[in-house]
């Protein structure tokens, strides 16, 4: 391996780039303005905009893993960059729904899903002897463009108007994400750790044959569903309970989510990835309760929920690429993390729209919290059977 510092250097690479496309996260402080300048469009319309951009990114990193896998990074990050920042650009000159879904929903997300597939396939790789940690990291550099960008995009929208902001981040973006590929490079080949998966590991088309694999996505769609029925209505929900401005709840959200996935990623490189996810699972069930139960427990409560459910979900987001490249190997990993994040592909197009639908045909948003803390329940007692079919596959295997 090179010396220590570089793959530090790498890995700060790999953060700021994942910080400029986090700036997707701070969609629920551009909608409260774009609904206020096109009063033709609902909420129900303008979120779908939100869930098509996050459902291209597992679309982007499948279409890019293989390349990355192969052909290096640099090239790839330089075009998440372009079309990531082209996106945002474009989507301020966005003047009907259908525009708005092709520039901020798929011109956008595509750009998110090859440049956060490619950070993320990078540091597994630098960091075979710290996989929760790095992908923590990593996925915490894309939680914490919420909190950046969603005061800054505040202050710009309430001086300039919203498609300014567009056009302005679009093009200070696209400088950032392009500048740092240039930073990205290789790592000399990884000697596998004892108990890891081999280098050349297995590919997707392997990895898609084993039931392991389909019950890990089913875990992994029900969270990120849950959670997207969250974040992408964050300030939405901060104006119905009362908590605060929508720009201040969007940003404790996204500390919330960024520390999330540093903490539990760490966590998880000690006590182990399942336990931890199952861990997860009991503090994301609880914040949708505590949420949806502030009027009669207080602000606080409220807050206190919404920090439990991001905090998780970016627990969740930090510990998958670890799973995923030890299960099925760190060499393939751009590429089977992809076919890993459609899950949260079809949570982002599903989640934020359950909630919108739910918001408007009853007038309050009680439901969706009562089914998102059902998902987090659901979800676990799908990763203690997980759990149960590996300890069996282990004793079978070392009886036989």
């Amino acid at each position: 391996m090179k010396k220590q510092k570089n793959r530090w250097f790498i890995l700060a690479a790999s953060i700021i780039t994942n910080l400029a496309l986090g700036a997707g996260y701070a969609w629920s402080v551009f909608q409260t303005a774009l609904l206020e300048v096109n009063t033709g469009w609902t909420l129900s319309e303008t979120s779908l905009a939100f869930s098509i951009s996050f459902a291209m990114v597992p679309v982007g990193m499948i279409i890019c893993g293989p390349i990355v896998d192969k052909h290096g990074r640099k090239k790839v990050v330089l075009v998440a960059g372009i079309l990531f920042g082209l996106g945002m650009f474009l989507t301020g000159f966005a003047s009907s729904i259908i525009m708005l879904y092709l520039t901020y929903g798929i011109i956008l997300g595509l750009g998110i899903g090859a440049g956060y597939g490619t950070a993320t396939a990078l540091t597994l790789k630098w960091f075979p002897d710290k996989k929760g940690l790095a992908g923590g990291l990593t996925a915490a550099g894309f939680g914490s463009g919420a909190i950046i960008l969603a005061p800054i995009a505040t202050r710009m929208i309430e001086s300039v108007g919203v498609n300014t902001t567009f056009k302005i981040l679009g093009i200070v973006l696209l400088v950032v994400i392009c500048g740092a590929s240039f930073m990205m490079e290789n790592p000399p080949v990884n000697v596998p750790l004892a108990g890891e998966a081999t280098q050349t590991g297995k590919n997707y088309k392997e990895m898609l044959k084993e039931p392991n694999f389909w019950i890990l996505w089913a875990v992994y769609a029900f969270v990120a569903t849950s959670g997207m029925m969250v974040i992408g209505h964050a300030a939405n929900l901060a104006s119905y309970y009362s908590l605060g401005t929508g720009a201040i709840i969007v940003m404790v959200v996204g500390l919330a989510n960024t520390l999330g996935r540093i903490f539990w990623g760490s966590v998880s490189d000690k006590l182990g990835r399942y336990k931890t996810v199952m861990m997860m699972f009991v503090v994301s069930g609880t914040g949708p309760m505590l949420l949806n139960f502030t009027t009669t427990l207080g602000k606080f409560a409220g807050i206190l929920g919404l920090i439990f459910i991001a905090l998780s979900f970016g627990g969740f987001l930090g510990s998958f690429p670890g799973i995923t490249a030890e299960k099925w190997g760190a060499s393939k990993s751009a590429s089977n993390y992809g076919w890993m994040f459609t899950a949260y592909g079809i949570a982002a197009i599903f989640g934020p729209s359950l909630a919108s639908s739910i918001r408007e045909s009853t007038g309050s948003y009680s439901m969706a919290l009562v089914i998102s803390a059902g998902m987090a329940v659901i979800g676990a007692t799908m990763i203690l059977w997980y759990m149960k079919r590996l300890e069996k596959n282990y004793e079978y295997a070392t009886k036989g």
